[in-house]
Order: structure tokens, then sequence, then C-alpha cells
């Protein structure tokens, strides 16, 4: 049926919309895009095609978010920024762990930015691509569609971020991408295969079960598959009941887009295969009182397509444990290949792990597209070789990478640049290091540098300290401890004022009197343990489901010895306070009374920002 042969009346409305950014796709990489680039000043469209943000760790697929500090093996390296402000928020208001909640969080994030307009439920279905002389791309507008509300969109934007996991946008526009394994002589990584192939990473579908006072009974369909014990080797362990397992893994043999509805129906086969052998093979008596509370109605993709960026990380990449000049984020999961049958090869590990000790920078070209101009991307589908992937492709290290995309693009956006190159240079890439770090998004090697921050130059005391944690410390630029196996840039080192008592008193005194527009906090949140929302209780007796022990519960600052504020139940570890007044500034006092269960005051930074002449 051609279009003038559809009645007016059942057309889809047209909605012309504007934005400085366009993010399509709202799982982790989306959504701090998206809030990264509204607070800083840019306005965003955020198209997501699911009713729920949060992609692999919404409450459809409920997967926990991993990252840098590898389940805790590497104390200290969890990622900061809009990822750990996500995380604590989550952990004191959501204690008993119910995912519904999570995506509220997320959503509730999301709408409180005046400069994000959310379209849930909305596919991108086309690009309005230019064409230039040079052979490069130029994304002019996206189209979309929502048929809940009987829609379609029209978004126009000076930048575009395809944050969607498969590449919908990307694809569309025409940006260069690959999908499958590299050979290995194709840029020399000992891990990949010989010959090139497209095969990739399956998919796994994850169910939660519930225990209750009496046995319960699990009448298997006819549909599924039969398992046996001697199917259970290689990491594929049954450990426990309520969660269960990232080892259902199928289809890394098939086109993970276009054979998803098979790869599903045979995720479904094997989810409940597995629970009735659980249940009903006699293997596992613990499992007599537990029955089956929720399966996961859609299955979590690891692999699909991947963009071809200004740069393509590599195998060496991951093990070059140097700080790069162009680095905006950073990863520390170990290269964590699969089988590409998944369960079918029960002889093979379910996993096999390529670790190393340090964090691995991840370059700026890596996020934008060698070939269509203004486009950026976060998420699994980066500029990596599938081996990289086999690191990047963690949640967590999506999710700052997204908070650096979102930022890059309200630099830009702001400055009239008409391609994400104006950053690709070592003044752009110092200029978006140094606003991550004001964000609190920590880079390898990055310092606070801000000439603003008069905190550099104050004269910091303290009601107490010792010599190995002074006051001093919340000046040096630095926001967490380090660690010398990070690699050279890095070193064992504390970068925090204690105290040794509470209440506790921080003193910073200006050489002269200047008026402020921003106090920045930094507090400790014990980034050396593990911090997410997960449906195993195995992973969730290692985290604190609650405000961190380690930070400032009851603060008042001071400025001039007025009170500016005072927050009673403070368990964030990034806050930011603003001035109301331009009455010159000589003395600034931070004032802790209370933590959440340490007996001293532990504070990371402080940063004075000094309001701009006129």
């Amino acid at each position: 049926m051609n279009n003038h042969d559809v009645p007016p009346s059942r057309q889809l409305k047209q909605i012309d919309l504007a934005a400085d950014l366009v993010v399509v796709g709202g799982g982790m990489a989306g959504v701090c895009a998206a809030i990264a680039a509204a607070r800083n000043g840019a306005s965003v469209v955020l198209v997501q095609d699911r009713s729920v943000l949060g992609g692999n760790a919404s409450r459809e697929i409920r997967m926990h978010i991993v990252g840098a500090d590898s389940h805790g093996h590497k104390s200290g390296a969890r990622e900061t920024g809009l990822i750990e402000e996500l995380r604590l928020e989550d952990a004191v208001r959501n204690p008993h762990r119910s995912y519904a909640l999570w995506d509220l969080l997320l959503y509730e994030k999301v709408k409180a930015e005046s400069n994000i307009t959310l379209l849930l439920d909305t596919t991108c279905v086309s690009a309005e691509v230019e064409e230039k002389t040079d052979g490069s791309r130029h994304i002019r507008a996206v189209h979309a569609v929502r048929h809940s509300t009987e829609d379609q969109f029209r978004i126009v934007a000076p930048f575009f971020a395809d944050c969607s996991g498969d590449g919908r946008l990307g694809l569309e526009a025409g940006a260069d991408c690959t999908e499958g394994r590299e050979a290995r002589a194709s840029y020399g990584e000992e891990h990949a295969p010989e010959k090139a192939d497209n095969a990739r990473l399956g998919s796994s579908i994850m169910f939660m079960a519930r225990e209750y006072p009496t046995a319960q009974r699990f009448i298997a369909p006819d549909w599924i598959r039969k398992f046996s014990r001697s199917d259970f080797k290689g990491h594929r362990d049954v450990f426990s009941y309520e969660y269960g397992y990232w080892w259902f893994e199928w289809g890394g043999h098939l086109d993970t887009v276009k054979d998803n509805e098979k790869i599903r129906h045979e995720l479904l086969r094997i989810a409940l295969g597995v629970w009735d052998y659980v249940k009903n093979s006699g293997d596992h008596p613990g499992a007599v009182n537990y029955a089956l509370d929720w399966v996961a109605p859609i299955s979590g993709k690891r692999e699909s397509r991947r963009f071809l960026g200004r740069h393509v990380l590599t195998g060496q990449d991951i093990f070059n444990p140097n700080a790069r000049p162009d680095g905006v984020a950073y990863g520390g999961w170990p290269i964590d290949l699969h089988p590409i049958e998944g369960v079918d090869a029960p002889e093979k590990p379910a996993c096999v792990h390529h670790g190393f000790p340090h964090l691995y920078s991840i370059p700026y070209g890596c996020y934008c597209s060698r070939n269509v101009e203004n486009l950026f991307f976060a998420g699994r589908n980066i500029s990596a070789t599938h081996v990289a992937f086999g690191s990047t492709r963690v949640m967590a290290t999506c999710a700052i990478g997204g908070q650096a995309v979102g930022t890059a693009a309200a630099l830009l956006a702001a400055s009239q640049a008409t391609s994400t190159a104006a950053l690709a240079n070592p003044e752009g890439w110092k200029t978006l290091q140094q606003c991550l770090a004001k964000d609190d998004a920590f880079v390898p090697g990055v310092i606070n540098e801000d000439t603003g921050d008069l905190a550099k130059s104050a004269r910091v005391s303290a009601s107490s300290q010792s010599p190995e944690t002074p006051a001093a410390a919340v000046a040096d630029g630095l926001t967490r401890n380090l660690r010398g196996t990070w690699g050279p840039w890095s070193a064992d080192a504390t970068h925090l004022w204690k105290s040794e008592t509470l209440p506790a008193t921080l003193r910073l005194e200006l050489p002269s009197p200047t008026p402020l527009t921003e106090i920045h906090l930094t507090f400790d949140t014990g980034l050396e343990r593990e911090l997410m929302l997960s449906g195993s209780d195995k992973a969730t007796a290692k985290i604190v489901r609650g405000p961190q022990p380690e930070t400032a519960q009851h603060y008042r600052v001071m400025v001039n010895g007025k009170l500016l504020v005072e927050e009673p139940f403070n368990y964030l570890r990034k806050r930011v306070h603003q001035m109301n007044s331009s009455e010159p500034v000589r003395l600034v006092e931070l004032e802790i009374l209370s933590t959440h269960g340490v007996p001293e005051a532990r504070v990371f930074d402080v940063r004075l920002l000094a309001r701009e002449k006129p």
C-alpha cells in the first residue's frame, strides 16, 4: 500500500524536534551520555526503544554492572562520576534490591534534567545524511517512530551518539563498522583466531527464583532442552538458586541481530531446561523449596556490530599500562572471551579471562566515527577489535564512555563546532579531560589543572590530621587513592584528608578575598569495595546496600564565618554547592559532624571555583 492510500486519520503524527545532541539508546552508556551533556549545558533528545532505561542492567534483563575493579580484584579502581552517583543512590534508596526501583531511579535522573527530552518506546528508523565531496558523511536528522502514541519524529541536531548496542543509528548513517572476530594477523593480537570469521559472543537469559517455607514443584514444559550433570563444567557452576546464570549462553555462531528471535527462543528452552535439571534431577536437594519468580522476557545481548573510529582499540592497547594523552575513559576488566557455541560446548570453559594488573586508557578516537563527522558512539559498539571488546563491553566501562561522549558533545555544541574532530587534538583532549575531572570522572594520568580552582592556592589546615593523610591532600588534584600496579603513571599513595576524631573541621584560606561561584566537595565512598545491584546473594554479600560507612553524613559549609549550607543526610561522593552572592570570600570551612560509620572525617577533594570576571 502506498502512503497516499492510507486514510489520513490512521497516519502517524509528524513531530519535529531539535537539540544539541541526539542520543539513540537508553542503556547505561546512553543514560550517562544524556545526563552528562545536559548537565554541561546541552539540550538532548534521548531515544530509547524500550519502556525502561538501563539496557542489560534493567528489570528486563537484570545483569549486574561490573567494570574496572573486576569484581573487587582491583581494589580502588571502581568508576566514579555519574555511574558512582547512580550506584550510591541505588544502594541507599533500594537496599532490598528491587530492579523496578533501579529502573525508576534512572528514569528519575533523566527526567530531572530539564535539558533532556526523553522518548521511550521510540525506535530510530532512519537518518538524513549529507555526503561530502571528501567522502565523509554528516547526519542532519534522525527519524524515529513511537507506535504507542502513533507519532513519528524528525530530530535535528549538530551531534548524534549511537548508544544503541546494535548500532542502528550508525548503520542508517552509513558509518563504517565491523562484525565478528578479526584474524590474528590483522592487528597482531595473540588471543585472536588465526582466521577471521563472523563469530561473536553469545547472548544469555537470566532468571530469578524465590525460596518458600515448603517444597515447590516444577512441572517442565515439553519444549525445553534437557540437561544432565555432565553439561555443567568449566565455570558452569550451579552454586545458588536465587539468581542464574550468566553462562546460559547461546547464539554466538548466528547473526545476533537478524537471528535474535531464534536465539531468544533457544535461550528460553535452555533457561527452563537448566531449572528443570536443578529442580528435578536430584543433584540439588537444596533447591526443593525454590520456585521460579521471574524469567527475562528478552535476551541479554553481548555482541553485534562494532563501529570503526579514528582509533581501533586492540588487545595491545588493553595490555598497555601507560596513560594515553588522548585518554577519556578507562577499563580494567580482563579480556573475557567465550566459546561461540555457548552451552553446546560443555567440554570448553564458559569463559577464558586474560587478565592484567593495570588499568588501560580508552582514547577519544574510539568514540568517534571515522567517516561520519558528527557521530559519536558509546557502549559495546565502540571502535575496538573483538579481543579488546572482550574487556570494554562491561557496563561500568560503557557508562564512563557515555559520560565522556556526552561531555564532549556539550563542549562541541557550545563552541558551534560541526565535527567530532574539533576535539581530536592535544588541546581538545585536555579540555575534555579537565571537564570530566571536574565532574568526578576519573581518567588515568589526569589531575586537576583548573586555573579557576582557587583551592590550589589556598592555605589548607584542619582541626586534626595525620602525616599520611594531611589536610593539604584535598587540593593536590587527585580524587582517589592510587595503586602502583595500575601503571607507570600511578604509585601507591593516599590522596585524602582524614581527621583523627569527629567532629572535624577543614579550613581553606584564600590569599586574598575573591568571589566564588561554586564549592565542590568529594567524599570517600569506599572505592575499595564493589558497589552494584545484583540478584546474586553471593555477590551482594560483599556490598554495602546502604550509605557507605566512610562517607560524611552530616556536614556544614561555612563561608566567611556564615553558614552557606547544612546537609544532615549526605550519602553521595560528589557534592556541588552554588554561591548565590558575589561577596568576596576569604575563608571556607567544612565541618563534618558525623559519618555513616567510620570514626573520622574523610575528604578527597575540595574545589573553590572563582567567579568569572565580567
